[in-house]
Parts: structure tokens; C-alpha cells; sequence
């Protein structure tokens, strides 16, 4: 069984790893390297870095057009796609004899797009998982493989969820793709009227906006971790970690310098774990031992 695997991030790490002990692996395809860090230096991207510890071949097409003449030597029996992160055409998807499967992070038909994870944090679903798809020319609106729900924990953010979803999928997927093989599956076409999209993270979201309720800022601080962020005395501060707790005031308000209880647009958020101005992790009793921020200032 011959598997081209077709992955960017982190998250697509376990399902590679799983599937190279049990197939022969004859390509890897990822998005191309990209500056990070404040050096932007080019870096390459997880599965690229995995790809290569285990000695498979690597492509980095910048179009994924130009792919298929490469596509037509390597043959594969089967391409395994997981947040890849390009919509890819007819010609790819539907070239090898057991065609294209998807592992995306949500329930399907709930939350096809980009950002799956981060929107159900952000809208405090209480459970979620992962689906194994046929891929079509629609976006993740594919045919049903298999499904796994998993409980999304009071504790989970973005990084916890999208660990254990990833994990998790790794093993739903290497399970599924034999019995899909085998004939042993019949594909479940999804319910388009119950369809819901979870389109790119925009950097505008980022910010926190104090006039919500405490919830649903938390619940926004989940699932942008650690990228969530608010000012103070004009400064930005990224907000890890908070809890609910009583207290009503002005939105963004100081309602207790001592604990870094601020006011929301109804109830109150007791700030656990920031970064500082100054890039430092710490608790929000340690901001406040050096901050020193006093009853009535704004976060904003």
C-alpha cells in the first residue's frame, strides 16, 4: 500500500508518524518554508522536520499545480491529507485508486473550514472531534469515513485540544484506511442544511474585547491561546489563562489589585497566567506584585 501524505503543522505530526509504521510512505508534500521568530529566519514547517527524521522524500510545491506531473511517477494507492492548508484540484484528489482522505478536527458537517479547533473553543462547545473524509472539490464537504467525538475539558485551550485531537485522529485514521480499503466502509454524505463554517483566525480577533460577557471572553482567551491580547497603561499584555468569577464594572476595568480580577461587559474574569510587556510568563499575582495596578484602571 503505497501512501502519499499531504500535511503542514504540528497537528498533522501523530497522523504521519502512525502511518509510516505500517506503510510505505512515497512522498510528503508540505507548504514551503517560512520566516519566524523576530530573526525571520526561514524555518521549515513540523512535517517537513518529521518527514525527514523518518528519511522520506519531501516536496514543497509553492503551486500545488505544478505537482501533478510529480503525482503521475510516484503512483500512490492512496494521499492522506491533514491541514495541508491548499484547496487541492480534481486532478489531485481524484488520481489514486482508494482516492483522497481527510482527517479534519470537528464533528462534520459542524465547523468545515480553516479553524475548526479555535472555533469551537471560542464558542464554548462542550465537545468536539475528528472526521475522516473523502475529499472533494468543496471544501471539507466530502462523504464520511469515520467519526470520534472527544470531550472538550473546562481546562482545554487551543494547544491541549489540538494535542489530543491530534493524537487521537492519528489512530482513528490508521484504522479507518483499511477497513476503506478493504470495502468494509459505506461513505455517509453529509447533511448540508446542518453545515457551519470555521473560517482563518484574523488578527483583529485577537484582541480582547472587555464588553462581552465574562464567558465568552474566557472562552475567546481558550481558543486564541497565547495569541489573545489586551493593553494596559499602553502596553500589550497576552492573556493565557483566566476564571470566572463575581464582580460587575466598567468593561476592562481593575475591580481588585491584588488578585487582577477585571470587569467584563456582565460578570467579572480573575486573570491567572499573562505575558508581560516585557515577553515575561507569569501569574496574574506576580503582574500585580510589579505592576502594582490600582482599582479602576482600564484594560483595553
Amino acid at each position: 500500500m503505497k501512501i502519499l501524505f499531504m500535511g503542514t503543522p504540528s497537528f498533522a505530526v501523530p497522523t504521519l508518524e502512525e502511518l509510516a509504521k505500517d506503510y510505505e510512505i512515497v512522498g510528503v508534500v508540505c507548504q514551503p518554508d517560512k520566516p519566524a521568530g523576530r530573526g525571520k529566519k526561514l524555518t521549515p514547517p513540523p512535517v517537513k522536520v518529521t518527514a525527514q527524521r523518518l528519511g522520506l522524500r519531501v516536496f514543497q510545491p509553492e503551486r500545488i499545480k505544478t505537482f501533478i506531473e510529480t503525482l503521475k511517477d510516484l503512483k500512490p494507492d492512496l494521499i492522506v491529507v491533514v491541514a495541508y492548508g491548499k484547496i487541492l484540484p480534481k486532478e489531485i484528489i481524484y488520481s489514486p485508486p482508494y482516492k483522497t482522505l481527510n482527517l479534519h478536527a470537528s464533528l462534520l458537517p459542524k465547523y468545515r473550514g480553516a479553524s475548526p479547533i479555535h472555533r469551537a473553543l471560542i464558542a464554548g462547545e462542550r465537545e468536539t472531534g475528528n472526521t475522516v473524509m473523502l475529499v472533494t472539490e468543496k471544501m471539507d464537504a466530502g462523504d464520511i469515513l469515520a467519526q470520534e467525538k472527544v470531550a472538550i475539558e473546562e481546562e482545554d485551550n487551543l494547544f491541549t485540544l489540538s494535542e489530543k485531537l491530534s493524537k487521537k485522529g492519528a489512530k482513528l485514521l490508521s484504522r479507518t484506511i483499511p477497513l476503506w480499503v478493504e470495502g468494509k466502509i459505506k461513505p455517509i454524505p453529509q447533511r448540508e442544511e446542518l453545515a457551519t463554517y470555521a473560517p482563518p483566525v484574523q488578527k483583529e480577533e485577537m484582541r480582547i474585547c472587555w464588553k462581552a460577557d465574562a464567558e465568552s471572553v474566557r472562552n475567546r482567551i481558550r481558543g486564541l491561546y497565547p495569541n489573545a491580547f489586551t493593553f494596559f497603561r499602553g502596553q500589550r499584555i497576552k492573556i493565557l489563562k483566566a476564571s470566572l468569577t463575581d464582580g460587575e464594572g466598567q468593561p476592562g476595568e481593575v475591580l481588585n489589585g491584588a488578585d487582577l480580577i477585571v470587569a467584563c461587559g456582565k460578570g467579572a474574569l480573575k486573570v491567572e497566567e499573562l505575558i508581560s510587556p516585557k515577553g515575561k510568563r507569569m501569574s496574574g499575582k506576580d503582574f500585580c506584585r510589579g505592576y502594582r495596578p490600582k482599582e479602576g484602571e482600564l484594560f483595553g
